[in-house]
């Protein structure tokens, strides 16, 4: 069974953490460092997008299967900056690995913030330098690690669990990430940013890739806020294997527990995301692919229209039916259902593909389950088993503000 516990990146064992202020933000921590006291499987994921920031293109064409430290920079992702780019990247790689007397191959990399502007890397030499030295367990350094990967977020996003594995061993797992703005993940394993790390003490092999993939189409590729595909976006799981214990590949405790915790840090993304005030969960159920349920709710969470909706609790569910439509999946309009939930209220409003009602009392209670802070969508498409559910967050005048003035 699952336990979340409080705890965050350093929770499992062996991990030590550090934020610092490095000069590159104004004021606020902007610098990072994660180590392992022993090298740790490494399974990543990266963004889709055809044009990379220097630091996803190192650590893909690096491609080590483990790493032992991670250092990550906010204020400046690092991103169109041409060659100088790539070798500002394999140059805090290097940073590090003199600090902590290791590899540089062994040192992962990330960086989140403006596009379009070199690293000022004597700044970040100092942050390395302070950072290496401050690397420490417990919450404290769970939070200023979450601080200094942040950018336009409002709120830590991290979270910690514990499972006993089905050979009585206790794992730990650890996690932190940041995004709020230009979120859309599209990560593949081997192929405003969100840039995730987790860590765990279980023991895992390298055919776990392909259960992270899943793990991640079903958590970190299902959320979005605006439809933006990141040009930083990084998922990155480390495993160190210090809990001992058997491998944990094929243990299906410990892939609910990853799961669990990567859909609490997916929702806790979506909840901030740039100006949100609602967070919207969109179900879909019985698709004929499990692809088709994908692309329904990413459909509905990136409609600009069901967004502003949701924003003004305007109970017009014909945004949803029209996102829905636009998806390409197969559905029959027949059998179609649709109910809005929202606090305690749940409201079914079309069966068949036709209004259940139409009073204005009715429509109400549409819009009394859409004024809430959680807002619920669930589709029916009724031509097959398959499910899926992600998360997004309404459109709001702020969203706008934050993102007209963002360089600024």
């Amino acid at each position: 069974m699952v336990e979340f516990i409080d705890g965050g990146i350093t929770t499992p064992e062996g991990f030590k953490a550090a934020g610092v202020h490095s000069g590159v933000k104004y004021r606020s921590l902007d610098l990072g460092l994660l180590r392992s006291e022993v090298p740790a499987s490494a399974f990543a994921g990266f963004t889709s997008n055809n044009v990379k920031a220097a630091p996803v293109q190192v650590m893909m064409r690096e491609n080590s299967p483990t790493l032992t430290a991670v250092v990550i920079n906010s204020g400046n992702a690092n991103a169109l900056t041409g060659r100088r780019g790539i070798e500002d990247a394999m140059t805090m790689k290097q940073d590090v690995a003199n600090e902590l007397n290791l590899d540089p191959v062994q040192v992962g990399v990330m960086s989140t913030g403006l596009i379009g502007r070199f690293l000022d890397m004597h700044k970040i030499k100092y942050g390395i330098h302070r950072a290496s030295r401050e690397l420490d367990i417990g919450r404290e350094s769970d939070a200023r690690f979450a601080e200094a990967i942040m950018t336009t977020d409002t709120i830590k996003k991290e979270c910690a669990a514990r499972v006993r594995l089905s050979d009585g061993t206790m794992v730990y797992i650890g996690a932190i990430s940041k995004g709020s703005g230009m979120i859309a993940p599209h990560m593949k394993v081997l192929h405003g940013t969100t840039l995730s790390v987790v860590t765990t003490d279980a023991k895992l092999s390298p055919k776990f890739r392909e259960t992270w993939q899943e793990i991640l189409d079903d958590s970190m590729n299902m959320v979005s806020v605006d439809g933006d595909q990141s040009t930083n976006d990084t998922c990155l799981l480390l495993a160190n294997g210090m809990a001992k214990g058997s491998c944990a590949d094929d243990d299906p405790l410990f892939r609910e527990a990853l799961q669990a915790v990567m859909n609490k840090i997916a929702r806790t993304i979506a909840i901030d995301g740039e100006g949100a005030t609602k967070l919207i969960e969109v179900q879909v159920n019985n698709a004929a692919t499990k692809e088709d349920a994908r692309k329904v709710v990413k459909q509905v969470i990136n409609s600009p229209l069901v967004k502003s909706a949701i924003f003004g609790s305007d109970p017009n569910y014909g945004r949803v039916m029209m996102a829905l439509g636009n998806s390409g999946a197969e559905f029959n309009i027949e059998e179609v259902r649709l109910i809005i939930k929202g606090g305690e209220m749940e409201v079914p409003i079309l069966e068949g593909g036709a209004p259940i009602f139409q009073e204005e009392r009715a429509v109400e209670a549409v819009r009394m389950a859409m004024d809430n802070k959680e807002v619920a969508i669930v589709l029916d498409l009724a031509v097959g088993t398959e499910s899926a559910v992600g998360w997004g967050c309404d459109l709001t005048y702020d969203y706008v503000r934050i993102n007209a003035e963002y360089s600024t």
